[in-house]
């Protein structure tokens, strides 16, 4: 889901709030607010298992699913598993798995550009136009989508979640070249 929205601040001449000071009316009149706000959905990826006892090279071995629901942990890092480790279990005979492709989804994604600009006009055909823009204000992480290896489990002595499947330990930047919030200010001149 994506919603843009763009806003002209009721301040100056003509609008809802007009200063009676020349000074102030010209500094806060004809200011615009523009945001680009977006969420999406966590991508979806499959449970695989250990390919050794299939011996078919080429295709992914897929995962026994052996509880009827997954459940959803929501963990973040390394030794927090985001789903059920235990509604998963390695294949050893050579056949597929009965887990679904792409069954499971990672963590949503959500992101918010704000920007505030102003034109300022010197004559009929030359203007200046400032621009002050915030990429990701809100700072959201971004994460990957777990590791989707049930061979890779690996549980303590006693029987708890160690590491090794459905861990997040990476952020998604989603086409950017950084996923961390940036400013930007910018002046423009048309002539």
């Amino acid at each position: 889901m994506q919603i843009t929205a763009l806003f002209e601040l009721p301040f100056g001449r003509g609008k809802r709030w007009d200063p009676s000071n020349s000074v102030v009316r010209s500094v806060v009149s004809g200011w615009q607010i523009n945001t680009l706000t977006g969420y999406l959905s966590g991508s979806p990826f499959s449970v695989t298992g250990d390919a050794g006892a299939l011996r078919m090279p080429g295709n992914d071995q897929r995962a026994d699913q052996v509880k009827p629901e997954v459940q959803k942990l929501g963990g973040i890092g390394v030794g927090k598993p985001y789903y059920d480790y235990t509604a998963f279990a390695n294949v050893t005979q050579p056949r597929f798995g009965n887990a679904g492709f792409n069954l499971l989804r990672g963590p949503g994604a959500f992101n918010s550009d704000l920007g505030l600009f102003r034109r300022f006009a010197f004559t009929e055909r030359v203007h200046l136009e400032f621009r002050a823009e915030a990429f990701n204000w809100t700072n959201t992480a971004k994460f990957n989508n777990p590791s989707g290896g049930i061979n890779s489990l690996q549980l303590n002595p006693d029987g708890t979640f160690r590491t090794g499947v459905f861990e997040i330990t990476g952020t998604n930047a989603y086409g950017r070249d950084v996923a961390e919030r940036i400013f930007r200010l910018g002046l423009r001149l048309a002539f």
